[in-house]
């Protein structure tokens, strides 16, 4: 099996957007043309591929699950997962609306091109345009629950996420947020190899992966129009949670009291600001936002040479 290492590093681009609240792996997969492939791949491990490794008919196994495809992409996505989790987590507590300018440009520019794939806009593709934004913005105004390293939730954690990653526009980190372990997961347990999070994370996202591969796949071959639009929805929506100009706002008492988490705050949500256009940083951030729309402009044309 020949390694694949163009994907090796598509992979490493979806994980590094995997931990970034707000960043969706599935748009990295969608601008790097490799979405419904992957899709596809997934929706793979079925009965046939249960009956394939019962019978240890490793040949036919592998070229059924598309296996060299899925090895270097997970690949890198595990790579990225293991070792951008603490950069990210200091480049955010320095630098974050650097950083946050430079995924808005990408997710910005992702809405014209993943756009592009709709053949035809009619009324019912408009409706579920607008359905995707409504949801996404919807999310982002939602209050984030505790954190619970409980087995059950941790397994449920990974189901959701791992579904909203291979959504584009629905960010699997930003959903995190929202279920209060997203420190937990991705900030400490990640990183740190903390066998006792990460495997019931990893069995509920595998669940979550196979489910959710086969309505995608679905929808894609039957309702290809209004699936794109709802897609394109959520990732135009999901760019109010990515807007680099915001403050966070901590979980606190009726009284103001921050309430907090082993000693650590707990981000609840967030206040919009406008830039100030007086200092050298929002100047940067806003190059930064055109380096993030160019990123994805060559991500597109790599992928249509391709």
């Amino acid at each position: 099996m020949i390694f694949n290492f163009a994907l090796f590093l598509k992979g490493i681009a979806m994980g590094a957007a995997n931990v970034i609240p707000g960043v969706s792996g599935g748009t990295i997969a969608f601008v790097t043309g490799i979405y419904e492939e992957l899709i596809e791949s997934l929706k793979s491990f079925d009965t046939k591929a249960v009956r394939l490794g019962l019978g240890f008919k490793i040949k036919e196994l592998s070229e059924h699950i598309n296996l060299k495809f899925l090895f270097a992409l997970f690949l890198g996505i595990a790579a990225s997962l293991f070792t951008l989790g603490k950069l990210l987590d200091w480049l955010f507590t320095h630098y974050p609306i650097f950083i946050w300018s430079f995924f808005f440009g990408l997710i910005l520019a992702s809405v014209y091109y993943v756009s592009k794939n709709i053949k035809q806009w009619k009324a019912s593709t408009y409706v579920m345009f607008a359905i995707g934004v409504a949801a996404a913005v919807t999310l982002a105004f939602a209050k984030p629950a505790e954190e619970n390293d409980s087995f059950i939730y941790v397994a449920l954690c990974g189901v959701v996420a791992v579904c909203s990653m291979i959504l584009p526009g629905l960010s699997g980190s930003f959903v995190l947020i929202l279920m209060g372990n997203y420190q937990l997961v991705m900030l400490q347990a990640v990183p740190n190899f903390n066998l006792t999070i990460i495997i019931p994370f990893a069995v509920g996202g595998a669940v979550g992966f196979v489910v959710l591969s086969h309505i995608i796949a679905y929808l894609l071959k039957h309702f290809h129009d209004a699936t794109l639009s709802l897609l394109t929805g959520f990732i135009l929506g999901s760019l109010i949670v990515i807007w680099p100009w915001k403050s966070e706002v901590y979980l606190a008492t009726d009284s103001g009291e921050l309430i907090l988490k082993e000693g650590a705050k707990i981000v609840q949500g967030y206040d919009w600001n406008l830039p100030d256009f007086t200092v050298g940083t929002t100047w940067i951030g806003f190059l930064l936002i055109g380096a993030g729309m160019i990123s994805v402009s060559l991500l597109e044309r790599m992928a249509k040479k391709k």
